[in-house]
């Protein structure tokens, strides 16, 4: 059975759970999640976990907050005046927000705290301190759905595309 390995194309189905079991994000329902194992692509975390995987495996990891978007870090935290803010605005704690910055870029922020002259804002990652749990599955490497295994005389797999080495060699 193929294992995946550094540079090939990768389909799998996940589901993300936090600590306390709350989904946070899942492929279920929808197309596999697609990338070239790596490419920097995903979290360092989850690219580890599926190199090595043998086509159709499933396994569960627990990936460390180092190892998926890393610490929740203080110095992420910027104290807005409110007088920044529109009058009309209405801010809440956990609001998601985009702040544009003097080159035009545009950052995702949270609200973190309301205090009474200031907005407290957080540039983290919302998973950044967070552990990760994924259930993850195997689906395809590199165009080889799980079944056939052919490759052809170049190494590289058959598919129904008719695309692949010439000749076969049988696994």
């Amino acid at each position: 059975m193929p294992q995946a390995k550094r540079g090939d194309k990768v389909r799998i189905h996940y589901t993300g759970t936090l600590e306390d079991g709350e989904v946070f994000d899942s492929s279920e329902g929808q197309a596999p999640l697609e990338f070239t194992l790596g490419g920097g692509e995903v979290i360092p975390g989850f690219e580890s976990a599926v190199e090595g995987m043998a086509l159709g495996e499933r396994k569960t990891v627990t990936i460390p907050a180092d190892e998926a978007y890393g610490p929740h870090r203080e110095e992420m935290l910027l104290a807005v005046p409110r007088e920044q803010f529109p009058a009309e605005a209405d801010p809440h704690v956990g609001d998601a927000l985009i702040v544009g910055t003097p080159d035009g870029q545009q950052i995702p922020v949270t609200i973190f705290a309301l205090e009474e002259d200031t907005i407290v804002l957080d540039a983290n990652h919302p998973l950044a301190g967070e552990d990760l749990t994924f259930e993850i599955e195997l689906v395809d490497i590199a165009g080889q759905a799980a079944g056939s295994g052919l490759v052809g005389l170049d190494g590289r797999p058959l598919g129904n595309d008719g695309q692949g080495g010439g000749g076969l060699i049988l696994p």
